[in-house]
């Protein structure tokens, strides 16, 4: 469940060799004060995610595989107007796409809160838009290998493979920015590489089957939220838990709530009746008021940082999600 943008954005050491291609530009007036962290932090796997980094200038950037190519789209955001950078094959493709991106197609003004909490987080954070990448492998593969383990090893698995099988982003991006593997790169990995990165045999396969049907899985950015799930969920271990995160990012919905996550359910019990023990049905009935926003709703909730007290131990590895 994509939560709250991490804190403590890095440096921005650059690529000096060559000469740095010319970019393609694009300005953007920002709809409702629109916060790019709040957006875009969905997008991010990890504080050392290689596809994505945050810096201290203020800019956000991103390397994509696109139909186009791959390419760099480095955002940043002034008096209400984004200024966006990109390069390589994909620019043009990424800059076509950057209202979606940060939110123009998301409504807002949909959402009616029912409860106080969040009567007050919604208030509090008005600049909270629905990210829409349009692309649908990308926050795919990375969700597969978050399947029933611990985040800190799925982020570590997605910061291994990419940086050894992807490609260094186009452009003047980061040091250690990188565009993900294409889909057949993804299936030419060894096993004993996907060992080497703490993924298990089932999560590798999952990956494997969904890089060698990558045409029909893109062509899910193109349906309707709840079809493109179902075109998701035809591929053996892509199940409910795995299709909502990735239409969150690709299709920006803002009603198709996580289940089968080990935590969300009773963060959501938590926050709006006290209730640390509820399963997937009870946060269902709980967000049923916010139906056709429920996800936005349950971003706000953890944007609140109403969390219930541990009891017991941390979670250990290799059981935190349902597929």
């Amino acid at each position: 469940m994509a939560g709250r943008f991490p804190q403590r954005p890095t440096a921005a050491p650059v690529r000096a060799a060559g000469p740095v291609p010319a970019p393609r530009v694009r300005s953007l007036a920002l709809p409702g004060g629109t916060d790019l962290g709040l957006t875009l932090g969905p997008l991010r796997r990890g504080p050392a995610d290689p596809a994505f980094r945050a810096v201290r200038d203020g800019s956000f950037w991103r390397a994509c595989r696109t139909p186009g190519g791959p390419g760099t789209l480095r955002v940043t955001a002034r008096d209400g107007v984004a200024e966006a950078r990109a390069w390589g094959g994909g620019a043009e493709w990424l800059l076509d796409r950057l209202p979606a991106l940060l939110g123009a197609e998301d409504d807002p003004a949909a959402f009616t809160p029912r409860h106080k909490l969040l009567a007050a987080v919604h208030r509090r954070r008005p600049g909270l838009r629905l990210v829409r990448t349009g692309l649908v492998l990308e926050s795919l593969i990375p969700s597969v290998l978050e399947q029933k383990v611990t985040t800190d090893e799925a982020y570590r698995a997605w910061r291994l493979l990419v940086r050894k099988y992807g490609e260094p982003a186009p452009g003047p991006a980061p040091d250690g920015l990188y565009v993900m593997p294409d889909a057949r790169a993804w299936t030419l990995i060894p096993s004993w590489e996907w060992h080497r990165a703490g993924v298990d045999d089932r999560r590798a396969a999952t990956v494997l089957r969904v890089c060698r049907a990558a045409r029909r899985m893109e062509e899910a950015a193109g349906m309707t939220p709840s079809e493109a799930r179902r075109r998701l969920e035809l591929v053996p271990g892509v199940g409910p838990w795995t299709s909502a995160e990735v239409v969150q990012r690709s299709h920006g919905a803002p009603d198709e709530v996580t289940t089968g996550d080990y935590h969300l359910p009773g963060i959501v019990g938590w926050a709006l009746a006290g209730d640390r023990t509820a399963d997937d049905a009870a946060m269902l009935d709980l967000l049923a008021p916010y139906a056709g926003q429920r996800h936005r709703a349950a971003r706000l909730i953890l944007l609140s940082g109403r969390i219930p007290p541990r009891r017991g131990p941390r979670m250990t590895p290799g059981n935190i999600a349902a597929l």
